[in-house]
């Protein structure tokens, strides 16, 4: 029997549950986590948080499992859209996530909507205005507020591409969470260099995107240790 995992990574947990191929549900878990509010407006979490989450509710789902672990077949994500989560060069985590709801970087949104040459250029680019929930005004913010951690900074992942990134070792995301960057060209479905060079970010911080369908990598040995 094939058995396929889906991981939601939510703002105020992560939910886990196992299907067979006809989508008959066998087995569910969910584990909880704060967010953080270190100042009015902000709202953060620990990405760590997200990965302990999703050992809990996956090894919880493998141990009601009348199957082998081994007969896991696939594991798709989803998750929370727009938060920024800041990597070293050796991937690290540089500081806790910006998420979706935090609401700091009004100042941002105008500083892009004026380098991209006005709202209606901007949307043309990328197909929205500049909203201060989206990942590319929390990037400028960054920039502008706390550099020493911009110049530490290799690469910026949404959530899920995060645990994504501690399942396979790949840094990657898919159009559908990428469109919720405000950096993405939804017509050629990849970063927008013209964007990209307006706001003076470098293409290599994003990592490559794909089709939600799409496989984007292997688990790890180590991983599937951890996740039982």
């Amino acid at each position: 029997m094939s058995i396929l995992l889906g991981v939601d990574i939510g703002t105020s947990g992560t939910k886990t549950l196992a299907i067979n191929e006809t989508g008959e549900i066998l087995a569910e878990a969910n584990a909880k986590y704060p967010s953080q509010h270190p100042r009015p407006l902000w709202s953060e979490q620990d990405p760590g948080d997200w990965w302990k989450a999703v050992v809990k509710t996956v090894r919880s789902v493998v141990r009601q499992l009348k199957a082998k672990p081994a007969d896991v077949k696939a594991i798709g994500l989803s998750g929370q859209m727009h938060g920024s989560v800041f990597l070293d060069k050796q991937h690290r985590v540089i500081r806790p996530a910006l998420l979706w709801n935090d609401q700091r970087t009004a100042a941002e949104c105008e500083e892009i909507e004026r380098r991209a040459g006005g709202r209606k250029k901007l949307i043309k680019m990328v197909a929205n205005p500049a909203l201060t929930g989206f990942t590319a005004p929390k990037i400028l913010w960054l920039r502008n507020h706390e550099p020493r951690h911009f110049d530490q900074t290799v690469a910026v992942l949404l959530p899920k591409d995060d645990v994504r990134r501690r399942l396979t070792g790949e840094l990657a995301t898919d159009v559908s969470d990428a469109s919720g960057t405000l950096l993405l060209d939804i017509r050629q479905r990849d970063w927008s260099a013209p964007l990209l060079s307006k706001l003076e970010l470098d293409r290599s911080l994003f990592p490559q995107c794909y089709e939600s369908e799409d496989v984007t990598g292997n688990l790890t040995k180590q991983a599937a240790k951890q996740l039982g």
